[in-house]
């Protein structure tokens, strides 16, 4: 009976959360609006800096971290990297070349503001990183109005920039003193978990064969591996969990039978990945606003001339098949890696208090203004 005591607030607060953020998601959609805020909103009246009910935001986290996971997992199954990269290849090096851009210029500008070259680093390359939760989100959307191929650019963008950013993390972080393991490591790492997902990519479709025709064990194997992939990602080879996710997502694409397993996860990602816009929510601190307005602004004009335009001139130069003002538009938030980047920054004391909740706000307002305004783009395939 203790361990149900001590399960039972957990319970509460999962229970509690979602049919609060349920609610708000849906009287934001009776409105005209994203359900993402009514999420945000969600965390907010649930966390510790608002009156009422507080959640447990270390138990939410773990959860959003699984959601974020299954929903980067699910793009790999889906996503066909070999026909983007033959038909749009300026994705392999536009992307690239956009975050850095964001380095190269952001960084100069947060060093002036007197930020330390760690916190300078970090917060220029959370900036040139875009979300993949959000723009899986807008790919996804009931009320979308991108078409196939904007929409398989987008999550194609979104994937080379978080393989470029982790390198790049990982170069800043090792060199800098965030991180104990010597550069050639975590370099050995993403090449060490890239064999390891190759190796699997050639054994999980043979296994996934053997169990084609028992459907419950055909599921069981096909998420099991995946996750394991994505956990001994994060574990071993110091690769991001929401990345080695998509990889893992892209080693279960080799086979053939996989739209049943996608489908089957559906319900489940959405329900986890929820709560990863509570907990980026539940992080504001309203009394840190009126102090912290003038940075998120500061950040969210850096996003547009160091992520929007850059964008939009690479997809024409490229001659990207996609709508190429709402497809810059659709890649112009900051999100999950950029918020554990920002996290770092300010638990290494890079950024002030106020700082850091300016670029929470950057978060959400990018967030809410990039997922409205993706819906408003011109529809030309011409700048």
């Amino acid at each position: 009976m203790a361990s149900i005591v001590e399960t039972a607030p957990l319970v509460l607060d999962v229970g509690v959360v979602l049919t609060v953020a349920a609610t708000m998601g849906f009287a934001a959609r009776k409105v005209g609006l994203p359900s993402v805020i009514g999420y945000l909103l969600t965390g907010l009246l649930v966390s510790p800096f608002t009156p009422g009910f507080v959640a447990d935001s270390k138990q939410l986290s773990l959860l959003a971290d699984i959601g974020v996971v299954l929903l980067l997992f699910e793009v790999g199954i889906e996503i066909d990297l070999r026909r983007i990269s033959r038909e749009q290849k300026a994705l392999l090096w536009g992307a690239p070349a956009q975050v850095a851009i964001g380095l190269a210029i952001g960084t100069p500008v947060f060093l002036w503001l007197g930020i330390p070259l760690l916190g300078a680093l970090l917060l220029a390359l959370s900036i040139a990183l875009s979300s993949s939760v959000v723009i899986v989100n807008i790919t996804r959307s009931p009320r979308r109005t991108t078409d196939t191929m904007t929409e398989e650019a987008l999550l194609g963008w979104s994937v080379v920039q978080d393989v470029f950013g982790v390198a790049a993390a990982a170069v800043i972080l090792t060199l800098f003193g965030a991180s104990e393991r010597p550069l050639i490591f975590a370099i050995g790492g993403l090449i060490g978990f890239g064999l390891l997902a190759y190796v699997a990519s050639k054994l999980l479709p043979v296994l996934l064969q053997i169990v084609r025709w028992e459907k419950d064990l055909f599921l069981i194997y096909s998420v099991s591996v995946g996750l394991v992939l994505a956990a001994l990602g994060t574990v071993v080879f110091g690769i991001p969990m929401a990345l080695a996710g998509f990889v893992a997502g892209l080693a279960i694409n080799q086979s053939r039978d996989t739209e049943e397993v996608r489908k089957a996860i559906l319900p489940f990602r959405d329900l986890f990945a929820v709560l990863f816009f509570v907990v980026i929510g539940s992080l504001i601190e309203p009394a840190q606003v009126l102090k912290a307005w003038p940075f998120a602004l500061l950040v969210m004009l850096l996003l547009v001339l160091l992520k929007t335009f850059p964008i939009a001139l690479f997809a024409h130069l490229g001659k990207l098949k996609v709508k190429k003002l709402q497809f810059a538009i659709g890649m112009s938030q900051v999100g999950e890696f950029s918020f554990v980047l920002g996290s770092l920054a300010y638990s290494e004391g890079a950024l002030t208090r106020s700082q850091f909740t300016g670029v929470l706000m950057a978060v959400v307002v990018s967030i809410v203004a990039s997922t409205l305004l993706v819906r408003k783009a011109p529809g030309s395939r011409s700048i």
